[in-house]
């Protein structure tokens, strides 16, 4: 393999070396790769690489983009594509160069800067940790990783409050503030001065003829004239040797007894010094901060009568909204089942037409829990879904297939009016109908602290981690197939949107539900699904949400995993690539798809993508993960309405983390609703504070920190019941032997079978490689689309394979496991 088409991690200082020479400036352009979504590059970014902080500025609006202290990164290089990439932890930046001499420069050059900041960090750790970074030139800065200079108090943001604008300027013309730093500066260097007298005197007590300390009576005569004998005095070292050379033993002892005296006297007239200084600055400190309880005080006294009255209007209106919240409340639970019995409902069919009682656990539902926690969020009862949807109401055996003039939605959409009539029938009784479901894995997640994540991963830096194989600790019981079917832990929204007649409410509905797929991951940082085989499956039923879900891996190389589910108000399917790369402290997963939503009672056909995620701290810390990117939702079959929603780029420690923003805008672009909200929070539409709540997460099951993050509706996915046992396929996931090894808490196991089943995938692709045999999948087709993309999407098979003749008595043709 060609080295110069893979990715070179650069490596750092080595043992032993420690003579590295200050580098010098090196500056020039370079292309920085755009953030969303990853595409293209920004052909004019100003680099400046100055004392070990590489800048990044963009020099057509005079903006700093960003400071790295290249030392304290992971950096990685590609040298066919002249790329360099450098992980921050919080960031990560791809960068490139167009020539290869300038790439061999700066590649040169940041290998110099870091090993000079390393040798740095060795010789004095503390001293290197507390150093500021240098301040770049002087520009209006949007953001940079640099710590301020004192003299950014001169460039204040115009959007200060009253009171905040008073401290600010008393902060700008204070001179007692300038005063007291110059004290302290000087005391700084006064502490220099008694730390290097305190070694001379060290020095001297280590000498054989050095008088006792403790015995010494020291005169503080205001009218000696000691002589300075530390380091500004480069007769030190001699007068010392002179005191130790053996004369004679009286003469040393009274000519080093001199010199100890001296230095002592020294030692308090500075400490003294020390003192004063400290003094004065406690005082103006304390007087300035007297001024500033000051200001506070008398804006809070401005501001007192206006803040009473809003928050007496406010108390008004929540008082008001919340007995009216009280009333319906009332209603939804006197028409719900909020007790622990199991009772008997009607989900999808009615009364004439049910062949069997279907059943419904409230404690499992997430919906319930939306309604318990619907107190806090005054003004959301409007939107928000109850346990009384019309899931539980009964609906006319009627078909639902729209008249739609896309061949793939009408692919889609047509079964499941059939489905809906087997399930109506009863034809998925006794295999997915059931009453309750667990509430908790069969054992807790294994500890993975004595695993080297740098061992496997350090020759993987840019590459697909889709091809490594993992440790099977850094698993989790599920697979990116049940991983797909978790995106419908919130399928209400859809079934309420199936119901909503305003196209824009509507659109707000869907939006909710695309960014409800991502808030399973919040706690899901610490590990990975199991990657699915090529022809590997999965189905799950939910009669209390009224869906038919499965999904199968039709493609191993590229990784290209297919679901399709279906239910009486909705049709969805989507069709994924993913790509994982790591970066040297991060790692990026980027889907490459689209995801699909046809509500045939309006003949709505949405479509919209997904954003990217990334993991930090993959090597140490504490993991997290978030998302960021863009959604763009549309309707393919009206242009009424658009909706795009930001999925903003943060950090751990900012305010903004986790943060989503939208709109929702009509064909002229206006806008008609504002979101806004955090993916893993909820997500509210309008203005605040009078804005609605549209959707917020369920609450998380006891003790999940022990099981692997998962939801509620997580622990139910790989659960397998006898009666399910006959029904699904072979190649459903929960027969899987090494997952469900990794349920139980049998990681021995878990292992060995995980290392049989990758080791029989590889023998059965090269013996499909050597006998030309094109692997097809099962349940999914290829179609291309109006845009001439390709597409997979159901064959419609898969429910009738299950009613006639049943999987269990079907030969498989692949052994997966």
């Amino acid at each position: 393999m060609d080295h110069a088409d893979s990715w070179e991690i650069i490596e750092g200082l080595k043992i032993g070396q420690s003579n590295v020479q200050r580098p010098d400036k090196h500056e020039g352009f370079m292309l920085k790769k755009r953030k969303w979504p990853l595409k293209g590059w920004h052909k004019v970014r100003f680099t400046e690489l100055k004392t070990y902080v590489c800048h990044i500025s963009q020099i057509q609006k005079g903006k700093l983009h960003g400071s790295i202290d290249v030392g304290l990164s992971v950096m990685s290089i590609k040298k066919r594509a002249r790329r360099i990439d450098l992980d921050t932890e919080e960031h990560i930046y791809h960068l490139k160069v167009k020539s290869q001499d300038i790439f061999d420069a700066w590649v040169s050059k940041l290998r110099h800067h870091r090993l000079y900041r390393q040798n740095e960090i060795v010789r004095s750790p503390r001293e290197a940790t507390m150093r500021t970074f240098p301040p770049p030139a002087p520009s209006s800065l949007p953001w940079q990783l640099v710590a301020p200079s004192s003299s950014s108090n001169n460039s204040l943001p115009p959007s200060y409050s009253n009171g905040q604008s008073k401290v600010v300027a008393w902060l700008q013309e204070s001179e007692e503030m300038d005063k007291c730093a110059e004290e302290l500066a000087r005391c700084q260097c006064n502490l220099t001065e008694l730390s290097q007298l305190l070694q001379s005197l060290e020095i001297l007590q280590r000498t054989q003829s050095a008088p006792n300390f403790i015995d010494m009576q020291v005169p503080l005569s205001a009218s000696m004239s000691p002589v300075r004998l530390h380091s500004s005095n480069p007769n030190l070292c001699a007068e010392l040797v002179d005191c130790q050379t053996p004369v004679t033993r009286l003469t040393d002892s009274v000519e080093c007894t001199s010199d100890y005296v001296k230095l002592q006297e020294e030692f308090c007239t500075i400490a003294q010094k020390v003192h004063s200084l400290l003094k004065s600055a406690f005082n103006t400190v304390a007087i300035e901060k007297e001024k500033i309880k000051q200001i506070l005080s008398d804006q809070e006294q401005s501001d007192q009568s206006a803040q009473i009255s809003s928050l007496r209007k406010s108390l008004s209106q929540a008082l008001s909204q919340n007995a009216e919240l009280r009333t319906r409340l009332n209603r939804i639970h006197s028409e719900s089942v909020l007790t622990e019995q199991v009772v008997s409902v009607n989900i999808i069919s009615t009364p004439d037409e049910m062949g069997i009682p279907l059943t419904q656990q409230a404690s499992n539902e997430s919906r319930l829990s939306m309604s318990e926690s619907v107190s806090e969020f005054f003004d959301a009862q409007e939107v928000l879904l109850s346990a009384s949807s019309s899931e539980n109401e009964g609906s006319d055996d009627e078909s639902y297939v729209s008249d739609v003039s896309d061949n793939i939605s009408e692919d889609n959409a047509s079964v499941t009016d059939n489905v809906s009539r087997q399930m109506a029938n009863g034809d998925f009784a006794g295999s997915a109908f059931r009453n309750g479901r667990r509430i908790c894995l069969p054992a807790p997640c294994p500890d993975i602290s004595n695993i080297n994540l740098w061992n496997i991963l350090r020759n993987n830096i840019g590459k697909d981690l889709s091809k490594v194989s993992m440790p099977v600790e850094l698993n989790e019981p599920l697979n990116t197939l049940q991983r797909m079917c978790e995106e419908m832990e919130y399928s209400e929204l859809l079934d309420k949107a199936a119901e909503t007649e305003d196209p824009f409410e509507r659109m707000v509905l869907v939006a909710a539900f695309a960014v409800s797929g991502y808030s399973s991951t919040y706690y899901r940082a610490g590990s990975k699904p199991f990657n699915p085989l090529l022809g590997e499956t999965y189905e799950c039923i939910r009669e209390d949400k009224g869906f038919c879900f499965f999904s199968e891996q039709v493609s191993h190389h590229p990784p290209v995993s297919a679901c399709h589910c279906e239910s009486k108000n909705f049709t969805f399917w989507q069709d994924v690539r993913w790509k994982n790369k790591f970066w040297g402290k991060s790692m990026e997963i980027l889907p490459i798809g689209s995801v699909n939503l046809v509500i045939p009672r309006f003949g709505d056909h949405y479509e919209w993508n997904k954003v990217t995620t990334c993991v930090h701290n993959i090597l140490s810390g504490r993991r997290w993960i978030e998302h960021y990117g863009e959604i763009t939702i549309r309707n393919t079959k009206s242009s009424a309405c658009l909706c795009k929603l930001t999925f903003i780029k943060g950090n751990y420690w900012s305010s903004n983390v986790n943060e989503v923003q939208g709109f929702v805008m009509d064909q002229e672009g206006k806008v008609i609703h504002r979101l806004f909200g955090k993916w893993h929070e909820g997500l509210y539409c309008g203005i605040p504070p009078s804005a609605k709540c549209i959707w917020r997460p369920g609450s998380m099951p006891t003790d999940y920190e022990l099981y692997y993050g998962f939801t509620r509706f997580a622990i139910e996915l790989n659960e397998l019941c006898p009666e399910l046992k006959d029904a699904l396929p072979r190649t459903d996931a929960r027969f899987r032997p090494d997952q469900r090894h990794l349920e139980e808490g049998n990681l021995e196991m878990a292992s060995s079978e995980k290392q049989r089943i990758e080791d029989m995938q590889r023998t059965r692709r090269k013996w499909n490689e050597e006998n030309n045999i094109k692997h097809e999948p099962r349940f999914f087709k290829k179609v291309v689309d109006a845009n001439h993309r390709e597409r997979w999407v159901s064959n419609n098979t898969y429910w009738d394979l299950r009613k006639n003749p049943g999987f269990i008595n079907m030969e498989s043709t692949v052994m997966l496991w």
